[in-house]
């Protein structure tokens, strides 16, 4: 399995196909992300490539966050490399604001190497790992699709609410799990096996299929879909010249028909 990518969600467009036929996509930019850190069994027990997306401002750093993209000279630094322990490589970049660890073998990968959108040049369908929008607290009809009481006789101002929640004489309480009211969204949501569109190289975006989770300027997980079996076609991709000529002819379009 190949390494995925970290980015923002830029937002919601459509684009068209040679037979006219609307595709609905989310443009997501993705990288460049630098490689942070190598996990190794030896050392960590597993295998891993962390990354890094964003870089964050130095004075807004911690220290910790900043001793870990680069070296920084102290007293304990000195201490260890005195005693011959060796430390581990930096990549010798800014502090990122989104960092992540993508569980795959680790040969090829170096610490401070930067990768970037085109590792999705091959790739048929992605799978976006974000957090979703939230809607505040909320009831049990929008939370939990329920259908709520009825409008008519024997209910008064009361048509959205949960009605009886407990149990009988046993077990004399509410059980653990019931479907109630309460914060809804700000939850980890993965949409699988989506569709890749375009892959901007240039400016470093990501054109998907469908929706995605997550707010406009929302940080995304995208990486190669764990679909099996995997799809061998996907009629929605294209390049970055037919989109834009497909979307100039279906501007031309809609303008001659007003």
């Amino acid at each position: 399995m190949s390494i995925g990518l970290l980015g923002q969600k830029i937002g919601c467009t459509q684009l068209y196909t040679e037979t006219g036929e609307v595709i609905p996509v989310t443009v997501v930019k993705l990288g460049p992300c630098h490689v942070l850190q190598i996990r190794s069994n030896d050392r960590d027990g597993y295998e891993a490539v962390q990354l890094g997306y964003g870089d964050k401002s130095r004075n807004r750093a911690a220290k910790c966050e900043r001793g870990h993209v680069a070296q920084i000279e102290s007293k304990r630094r000195k201490t260890r490399s005195n005693a011959g322990i060796v430390l581990l490589p930096k990549a010798g970049c800014e502090p990122k604001k989104f960092v992540r660890e993508f569980r795959i073998p680790t040969d090829g990968y170096n610490v401070g190497q930067e990768i970037k959108v085109d590792v999705f040049d091959s790739v048929l369908s992605v799978d976006v790992t974000a957090i979703s929008k939230g809607s505040g607290y909320t009831g049990v009809m929008k939370r939990h699709n329920f259908g709520g009481q009825r409008a008519s006789h024997g209910v008064k101002k009361c048509h959205r609410h949960l009605g009886s929640s407990g149990c009988s004489a046993f077990p004399s309480r509410t059980q653990k799990g019931k479907r109630m009211a309460g914060q809804y969204g700000t939850d980890k949501v993965t949409v699988r096996n989506q569709n890749v569109v375009l892959v901007d190289k240039k400016n470093d975006l990501l054109v998907i299929r469908g929706a995605v989770p997550g707010p406009k300027g929302g940080y995304v997980t995208v990486k190669p879909a764990n679909y099996k079996p995997a799809p061998k076609t996907n009629h929605w991709k294209m390049t970055k010249e037919n989109a834009a000529v497909n979307t100039i002819d279906a501007t031309e379009n809609v303008e001659e028909k007003s």
